[in-house]
């Protein structure tokens, strides 16, 4: 024991004396901070000397024999200087490993973090595309973000792992943690990146595979996300809507007029009909935990953009979610889709759109609806713009803008989105 203690000290002395090893660029400033200190401490001795009587030899190493003036402003210049000097060196010495990349100055990105860390608590549901895009335009503004996402997907990349590996699908989740991080960063176009050959890989994405290894290695999926978060050091925390495998399931209107009962979110769109409702299986699957607690320590909550039955509603109708959010005293948002999605809102304007929540969820929870200005131009080909059609409601908000990403006009603006969320705010 002795020994593992001695052992231990040894180590701790290591890592000070690390600080004295050539090439830090550290010690020759902090030999500035006590040069100019040690000024600081000769100006004391003069102020003494003019007060008190001293020995002879302080008359020379106090410097009595220049002129009081000079004398003065020699001491305080050389020392404020110093100091000044060896504090802005060794701060630029210290940060040089954390800020060599950044685009901005130390105290700017200093103050942002600061401004972002005071921002309000925001909570996002749902998944997918529209999702991220609020998340890139909201993280400018606040790192206190929580984004509770869907883990119905049973297509693509995510689905594949999801059989292979029995893992939740983790592509939303992906996307959410991308759209959280550095933009620009490598780490974040890695993460990003999908394979277009080689057999077993030709379609996976790097950030699933990823987060279905970190799974492996850490024994756990929300362990997996919560480390993958790390690695991107991103701007709030990405939870599961619940750890339990669900599965989605919708009952669709055939054009002929028979009901079809359809299973699996990425079959759901592929039928031609018209969607009466949407269930989960099992039907009362456990809410993640901490997602409860964000909802009910919210300041906002904002439910979409994104796919109404495919993305939104597999996490509004896990049953904690919903009595969480009807519990939560912040306001609940609804942003409703620019455009329709095809294979699922064919044909919908704003209204039909809330009515579909409405009739999963029951009347008078949600406080406020964003639906975007009604373009006068064209939409894409092959999609219709949502009609800013609403009636009103008690309790409930309208608020209508141009929200269109000029870019992209079937999405939204991150910008000019998260603008009107921080509004609701004010």
């Amino acid at each position: 024991m002795k020994r593992r203690d001695g052992e231990t000290k040894r180590n701790t002395w290591q890592l000070h004396l690390r600080w004295l090893q050539p090439g830090l660029g550290v010690k020759r400033w902090l030999g500035l901070l006590v040069f100019g200190i040690g000024l600081l401490g000769l100006g004391g001795t003069v102020l003494l000397r003019e007060l008190y009587p001293l020995p002879w030899y302080f008359y020379y190493l106090t410097l009595q024999f220049l002129p009081r003036v000079v004398r003065t402003g020699l001491i305080l210049t050389l020392s404020i200087g110093s100091i000044s000097f060896a504090l802005w060196q060794l701060n630029r010495a210290m940060l040089a490993p954390f800020v060599q990349d950044a685009q901005l100055p130390v105290a700017e990105l200093l103050y942002n973090y600061r401004r972002r860390g005071r921002g309000p608590h925001i909570v996002s549901l749902g998944g997918g595309h529209g999702m991220t895009a609020l998340l890139r335009g909201l993280k400018h503004y606040s790192s206190n973000l929580t984004a509770i996402v869907t883990v119905a997907d049973d297509g693509g990349s995510s689905g594949r792992l999801r059989r292979d590996l029995g893992i939740l699908p983790p592509g939303d989740l992906r996307n959410c943690i991308a759209a959280l991080a550095d933009d620009e960063s490598l780490v974040t176009r890695l993460f990003q990146y999908r394979f277009s050959s080689g057999a077993g890989l030709e379609g996976h994405n790097f950030g699933n595979l990823f987060i279905g290894a970190m799974s492996g290695v850490t024994g756990s999926f929300e362990s997996a996300l919560e480390e993958s978060s790390r690695v991107l050091a991103i701007q709030g925390h990405v939870l599961p809507s619940t750890l339990q495998a669900i599965t989605l399931a919708a009952d669709v209107q055939l054009p002929d007029g028979r009901l079809a009962r359809v299973r699996g979110e990425s079959h759901i769109p592929e039928v031609q009909g018209r969607i009466i409702n949407v269930t989960l299986d099992p039907e009362q699957p456990p809410a993640y935990p901490a997602a409860v607690r964000a909802l009910l320590n919210a300041d906002v909550i904002t439910i979409g953009p994104g796919s109404l039955y495919t993305s939104l509603l597999p996490t509004l109708l896990i049953p904690d979610i919903a009595q969480a959010l009807r519990a939560s005293r912040a306001p609940k948002v609804y942003v409703c889709n620019v455009t329709n999605q095809p294979g699922e809102t064919d044909g919908y304007d704003a209204e039909q759109h809330l009515q579909a929540l409405e009739t999963h969820l029951g009347l008078g929870w949600l406080s406020i609806i964003v639906v975007n200005a009604l373009p006068t131009d064209a939409p894409p080909p092959g999609l219709h713009w949502v009609a800013p059609d609403i009636q009103p409601r008690p309790g409930l908000r309208i608020i209508r803008a141009d929200l269109r990403d000029t870019a992209h006009p079937s999405a939204h603006d991150s910008e000019k989105l998260a603008r009107v969320i921080m509004e609701l705010l004010k």
